[in-house]
C-alpha cells in the first residue's frame, strides 16, 4: 500500500508550473475518436484518468504513440465499435464522454455507468435527455448505458438542460458535432473545459459556437480531420497551490496559468488577507500570519469551483473566526471533514452546509483521501499540522495531479510517498521537479 508522510510546519517557497487540465483532458481524448485522422494534443496531464482514456482508446483499434511526456499522437483512423474495455471505464467518471463521441462516430455506444469519486447523486439522465433529443434509443440496464440509433445517424435538435450540468454539456456538443443539421443547447455550463472542449473539435473542422455562454449552437459536420491542440492549464490544480501556500505561509510563484480562470479563487483568497499578483501567465501567492475567516459557496463557473471547496474549508480551519461553507453543486462533498478532525478541526456539518470554528493548530494524524480534491485537503492539512501525518487511499489524488508529491518537495515541503507491503515500509524516490 503506498501512502504520503508528510511532516508539517514549513512554508511554501519556490516556483512551480501547472500541468494540462484535466476536466479539459478527459473529454478530449474520447473526443479524439471522432477524428478520421491524426491529431496531435499536446500538454496532457500525466494522471491516470488520462492513462486510462488512452488505454481505451488503444482497445478499441486507436494507434496512441508517445511523442513526450505531454503529448501523444492518436490515429483513430482504424477505430471499428466495440465494447470498451469494463475494467477501465468503472474507474473514471469521463467514461461517459464516450457516449457523445461514439455515437458522433458509429451511430451506436455502450459504456458503464460512471465511476471515480463518490461525491453523492451524481444522475445522467440530463446526458439521456441531450442523447434522446438528437434521435439515441437509450437504455441503462446491469450497470452499462447502451444507446443506439435506427439509421445510425443523430439528427440535429433543441436541447434545453434542466440543470446546469458540466458533464452533459460537454456529452452533446460531441455527439452533436457529427450530427445532421443543426443543435441548439440551452442553460449550458460554462466552464473553461467546455471551451477548450470547443476549440479542440473546432480546430478539428466541427461547427461549435457560443461556448462558454450559456446557448451553445452546432452545426453537424460530415467528418473531423486530424490537427495539433495544445490543453489549457488546469485551474483546480492551480487553485489547489494556491490555497497550500495560503495556508501554510509563505511566497509561490505558479506559472502556466490563465489568471481570468482564476478569479473567483484569487478573490477568496484576497477576502482572507492573502496577496495574489496576477502576471500574464502566472499568479504569485503571498501569506503570513493568521488568516481572516470567510464565507463560501460553490456555484457553476465563473463562481467558485466545488472542485476547490475541500482545499479552502482546510484553510479555513486555521483562520481566525468562524466560516461557513455551503456546497451548491453535490450532495456528498464533506465526507473529508471527519478527517480533518482527527487532526483537531472543528467543523459541524448539516447538509450541504459547514460550519468551521478556526483553531490555532492542527495535529498530525493518519487521514485517508475519500475522493480526489478531498484527498488533496488532506496534503495541505498535513503540510499546516503539528507533527507526522499519513494520507492513505493516495489513488484518489493521483487521478488528477501530475506529480503531487514533486512539486510540493521543489516548494520545500518535507512529503514523501511510501510504500508499505506487509513489513516496515520503504521510501520511493520522488522527482523535486
Amino acid at each position: 500500500m503506498e501512502k504520503y508522510v508528510i511532516r508539517g510546519g514549513r512554508q511554501l517557497h519556490g516556483e512551480i508550473e501547472v500541468s494540462g487540465a484535466k476536466n479539459a483532458a478527459v473529454a478530449i481524448i474520447p473526443a479524439a475518436l471522432m477524428v478520421d485522422g491524426v491529431c496531435r494534443l499536446e500538454n496532457i496531464p500525466q494522471i491516470s484518468d488520462a492513462d486510462m482514456l488512452l488505454t481505451i482508446l488503444e482497445h478499441l483499434g486507436a494507434r496512441v504513440r508517445t511523442v513526450n511526456k505531454s503529448t501523444v499522437e492518436i490515429d483513430c483512423t482504424d477505430v471499428r465499435y466495440t465494447d470498451a474495455p469494463y475494467d477501465l471505464m468503472r474507474k473514471i467518471r469521463a467514461s461517459y464522454y464516450l457516449i457523445g463521441a461514439m455515437l458522433g462516430r458509429f451511430g451506436a455506444a455502450k459504456t458503464t455507468m460512471p465511476g471515480g469519486c463518490n461525491l453523492g447523486a451524481r444522475p445522467i439522465d440530463q446526458h439521456i435527455k441531450g442523447m434522446e433529443a438528437l434521435g439515441a434509443e437509450v437504455e441503462v440496464a446491469g450497470g452499462f448505458v447502451y444507446a443506439s440509433t435506427p439509421d445510425g445517424l443523430l439528427h440535429g435538435s433543441r436541447i434545453y438542460l434542466d440543470k446546469v450540468s458540466v458533464g452533459a454539456t460537454m456529452n452533446i456538443i460531441l455527439a452533436a458535432s457529427l450530427a445532421r443539421g443543426r443543435t441548439v443547447i440551452e442553460n449550458c455550463a460554462k466552464e473553461p473545459h467546455i471551451v477548450d472542449l470547443a476549440n479542440f473539435l473546432n480546430s478539428m473542422g466541427a461547427d461549435v459556437r457560443g461556448a462558454g455562454t450559456d446557448s451553445i449552437k452546432v452545426n453537424g459536420v460530415e467528418r473531423l480531420h486530424g490537427g495539433s491542440y495544445t490543453i489549457i492549464p488546469d485551474q483546480i490544480e492551480a487553485g489547489t497551490y494556491m490555497v497550500a501556500c495560503a495556508a501554510a505561509g509563505g511566497e509561490v510563484k505558479i506559472k502556466n496559468v490563465i489568471p481570468r480562470h482564476l478569479e473567483s479563487i484569487s478573490a477568496k483568497l484576497r477576502e482572507m488577507g492573502v496577496v495574489i499578483i496576477e502576471g500574464e501567465d502566472s499568479v504569485v501567492v503571498k501569506s503570513s500570519g493568521k488568516l481572516r475567516r470567510v464565507n463560501v459557496k460553490t456555484m457553476p463557473y465563473p463562481g467558485f469551483p466545488t472542485d476547490m471547496q475541500p482545499q479552502v474549508a482546510t484553510a479555513l480551519c486555521l483562520a481566525n473566526g468562524t466560516s461557513v461553507i455551503t456546497e451548491g453543486i453535490y450532495d456528498n462533498r464533506f465526507k473529508y471533514t471527519n478527517e480533518l478532525r482527527k487532526m483537531g478541526a472543528q467543523i459541524q456539518v448539516d447538509g450541504r452546509t459547514a460550519v468551521i470554528e478556526g483553531v490555532e493548530r492542527l495535529t498530525g494524524a493518519p487521514v485517508a483521501a475519500c475522493d480526489l480534491r478531498a484527498g488533496a485537503a488532506m496534503v495541505i492539512a498535513g503540510l499546516c499540522a503539528e507533527g507526522t501525518t499519513y494520507v492513505e487511499d493516495i489513488h484518489y489524488i493521483e487521478r488528477g495531479y501530475e506529480n503531487f508529491v514533486g512539486k510540493l518537495r521543489s516548494l520545500g515541503a518535507d512529503i514523501a510517498l511510501v510504500s508499505e507491503p506487509d513489513e516496515p515500509g520503504s521510501v520511493k524516490s520522488a522527482s523535486a521537479g
